[in-house]
């Protein structure tokens, strides 16, 4: 497969640090929430309203994840674990 072709997918600076935020969520508790600071980087506090606008947690800046913020964590955890492990 080449680049362009279907399937393959460019991560823009959003997604990652949407991705990345997603990565903090304990996922043994739902309990467990995080909280952006107002004075955070931009782009985390920028992730973090995105998150909120697409259903995927409880509040802009931060909050609990949703049902659906729970499936995309565990994914985006699950990647980050497999493409650590040592080849």
């Amino acid at each position: 497969m080449t680049a362009g072709s279907h399937g393959m997918t460019h991560f823009s600076e959003a997604i990652i640090h949407e991705l990345e935020l997603l990565t903090l969520f304990s996922l043994t508790s739902t309990l467990e929430g995080i909280k952006i600071h107002h004075e955070a980087d931009p782009a985390r506090i920028a992730a973090g309203e995105s998150l909120f606008a697409k259903g995927l947690t409880t509040q802009p800046d931060g909050g609990y994840l949703t049902p659906l913020g729970i499936e995309a964590a565990e994914h985006a955890q699950a990647a980050i674990r497999l493409l650590h492990t040592n080849v």
